[in-house]
Order: structure tokens, then sequence, then C-alpha cells
């Protein structure tokens, strides 16, 4: 009995939920890792890295799980850099984050649930809704507001990557809105 199982990448390259699924198995893989002590190492030492430190840091401010992490940093380098500086760097390192979100959103994420919303097709509300031009005037207003403020990007990001906004407005837009949201949040905290 002769049996030939698949090639390990060639079977996830066919997998239909393979972005989704890279995003699940990242979650449950920063959850584990989270708590090491060469994480608490890292994130104790990156404040003395300068500028590629500010930048790391600015990658970091973008997530869910390491926006609270990462403001605490980027205030500690206050103590050597003027809030500008620091908004500046962390903006860089926050658009290289938001990109590679925007990027697994635009050419991933959306054509696996595209199956999900053919399912809502003209039998709800919420389609029409969707597709009014009304919502479709918003929808980047909505994500670049989501984006500005202190709140993580990841739905922001997704709204702008839905809404067709082409990569280089992304990219200006994201860079100009974290870092007006990074420079205000450091200025409000040391006038406090």
């Amino acid at each position: 009995m002769n049996v030939h199982l698949p090639h390990p990448i060639a079977y996830y390259r066919a997998w239909k939920y393979r972005n989704t699924g890279l995003l699940a198995a990242s979650l449950v893989l920063f959850f584990f890792i989270a708590e090491t002590q060469f994480v608490h190492d890292i994130v104790t030492n990156v404040g003395t890295w300068g500028y590629p430190g500010m930048f790391i840091v600015g990658m970091f401010y973008v997530f869910t799980f390491t926006v609270a992490p990462a403001l605490a940093i980027l205030y500690e380098f206050t103590a050597i850099y003027s809030p500008l500086t620091i908004a500046l760097a962390a903006g860089i390192g926050s658009v290289a984050g938001d990109f590679l979100l925007f990027r697994f959103v635009r050419d991933g994420i959306t054509e696996e649930l595209k199956p999900l919303f053919k399912k809502l097709e003209g039998s709800t509300t919420l389609y029409q809704l969707f597709h009014t031009p009304y919502f479709l005037w918003l929808t980047p207003i909505i994500g670049a507001i989501i984006v500005a403020s202190p709140f993580p990007d990841e739905v922001g990001v997704s709204i702008l990557g839905l809404s067709h906004v082409k990569q280089w407005k992304f990219i200006l837009l994201v860079f100009f809105l974290n870092v007006a949201g990074i420079f205000l949040i450091i200025h409000a905290a040391q006038l406090l």
C-alpha cells in the first residue's frame, strides 16, 4: 500500500483560508511568547536604541496587543528626544506596520471572506447599506479617524484596505495620521 501525502508547502498554498489561518496562528503564538523573559528584555532595552528603537516601537504602536507598551516606551524617549522627533521616527515605523496589515487585508483576507459576503447579497439591510454612495464615500474617512486615534489601527487599516485607497495615498495618510496621533499623545503625557 503506497500512500502519497501532499507536500506541506503545496498544501498550505492550496488551502482556501491560509491568510485567516496565519492570522489566528500568529495570535496564538503571540500569547505564548509575550510573557517570556526574552521579550521582556527586548522591551526593557529598546528604549536605549535611539532612532532604530523608535522605528521598531512605532511598528508595534499600530497593533492591539502592543499599543500600550509601545506608548509607554515612546514616552520614555522624551527624556532625550523631543516629541516631534519621536513622532516622526515612530511614524515611519508605524507606516511599515500599517502597510503590512494593509497588504494582508487587501491581498489575502478579503478574497477569503468574499464567500461570506456573497451570502449577505441582497438579503439584508447591511448589504444595502454597504452599497450606498454615502457609505463608499465615508469608508475612507472612518478608517482615517480610527488610524488617527490612540486606538490600535487594525480596524482603521482594514477599512482603508477595503475602500480601494491607492497604496501611495494610504502610506502618506497613515504617516501623517500616526505622526499626529503619537505627537499629541506624547505631548499631552508630558503636560500631565
